[in-house]
């Protein structure tokens, strides 16, 4: 199987197609990506929900495109519909916004145009049917005349985006950025009944990706494993990651010497705001009987008996709180925009949703005065280690 055909939806680039209805959006899609991704109808409204596509785009590498209903559907399901478009947003990294170029852009674009720009998505306006023009005009900033009947300057719209693409690109270091090379890092990895069969989780093989590309030495073993582990190496390592749910035995085998810290807070620090989620974890101190905690995973599993979501982080916070709190639960796509009711929200580590939708799940909290932390930092923060753990970072609590 292709290595592209593995990368995870949020390791992607997300591309959203969005425009009125009719406007040859989901042509535009088809042309663009070369594939019959998008149902065509002349009728108006056709695409009632968002459709996801990964794939190899060239000259982009991996994308997930997504084509979205029309921004300007009408009646009770239409406004549903338009929801669902604006909410898409929060997870696109490039907007493309198809534009009748025999109509041009009316009020409808610009308040989605105006929704973009306030929340700096980059974008390019396609002016399509541009097959249809007497004569296509010259190309305005920021925008392409195309056409997905002819293929008409669809190669120079994907140019555009690569364009775009390439110049909001940043650097995103795991834990490489404190690294030389032939440093040695071990990386704890229990094996239980959560663990998944025959394989890593996400970030334990992204960070030992990070770890190689830095070209330090990452050494795997689990918990049982770790003492001998430690009394085998002819010098300290540079630093041990865990598995949160080992934090307080590991923290216990590990010197203090040693910098210690989890792939959970790896994957705070990598895709959202390490500071934030580290002073949400105090608010744990003062919950009270009856208070609402949003528990909240990016992704959705089959969940087994003991879940680490639903089963042992509520275990973990009545023990530590003696308090009884009123548990919730969200997955995947379902984060709420309304927080008010929750004086808590614990969030995974998001390796499956991308940097701009972890930004936005933390700017839903910020905005609303919810503290927000996530499942490694809390479980550090109740084991008495949460300095230890964020130190490697420069946090100092």
């Amino acid at each position: 199987m292709s290595n592209l055909n593995q990368t995870p939806s949020g390791e992607r680039l997300h591309i959203a197609f969005f425009g009125k209805r009719n406007a040859g959006k989901s042509s535009l899609v088809n042309a663009f990506t070369g594939q019959d991704i998008a149902i065509v109808s002349d009728v108006p409204g056709t695409t009632t929900d968002p459709v996801y596509k990964a794939m190899e785009l060239l000259p982009l590498g991996p994308v997930q495109i997504i084509d979205t209903p029309g921004i300007d559907d009408v009646g009770e399901l239409g406004a549903l519909r338009v929801q669902k478009t604006k909410q898409v947003l929060n997870k696109t990294d490039i907007a493309v916004i198809a534009v009748d170029s025999a109509v041009g852009i009316a009020d409808t674009e610009n308040e989605l145009i105006s929704i973009i720009r306030s929340k700096e998505i980059p974008f390019v306006v396609a002016y399509t049917k541009a097959d249809l023009l007497s004569a296509v005009p010259s190309d305005p900033d920021n925008g392409i005349y195309v056409s997905s009947k002819t293929g008409f300057n669809i190669t120079e719209l994907k140019e555009l985006v690569a364009k775009i693409s390439t110049s909001e690109e940043k650097p995103r270091p795991l834990v490489s950025d404190l690294l030389n090379e032939g440093d040695v890092c071990v990386l704890v990895v229990p094996i239980d009944k959560a663990a998944p069969k025959g394989r890593l989780i996400l970030p334990q093989q992204q960070t030992i990706r990070d770890i190689l590309d830095s070209g330090a030495s990452a050494l795997v073993c689990r918990d049982t494993e770790l003492s001998k582990t430690l009394c085998s190496l002819s010098e300290q390592p540079k630093i041990v990651i865990t598995d949160s749910q080992a934090f307080d035995f590991v923290s216990k085998a590990v010197p203090d010497c040693v910098p210690l810290t989890s792939f959970s807070i790896l994957m705070a620090r990598y895709k959202g705001d390490l500071p934030t989620v580290v002073s949400g974890a105090f608010s744990l101190d003062n919950l009270e009987d009856g208070d609402k905690i949003l528990i909240a995973e990016a992704c959705t599993h089959h969940r087994q008996c003991n879940d680490i979501g639903t089963v042992k982080l509520p275990h973990l916070i009545r023990k530590y709180t003696g308090a009884e709190p009123d548990f919730h639960f969200c997955s995947g796509k379902d984060f709420p925009d309304d927080l008010l009711e929750f004086r808590l929200v614990v969030h995974c580590g998001g390796c499956m949703i991308t940097e701009r939708e972890m930004r936005y799940r933390l700017s839903v909290c910020k905005d609303q005065n919810i503290p927000i932390t996530n499942y490694g930092i809390l479980i550090a923060h109740i084991n008495g280690i949460l300095n230890r753990s964020v130190k490697p970072f420069g946090l100092n609590i």
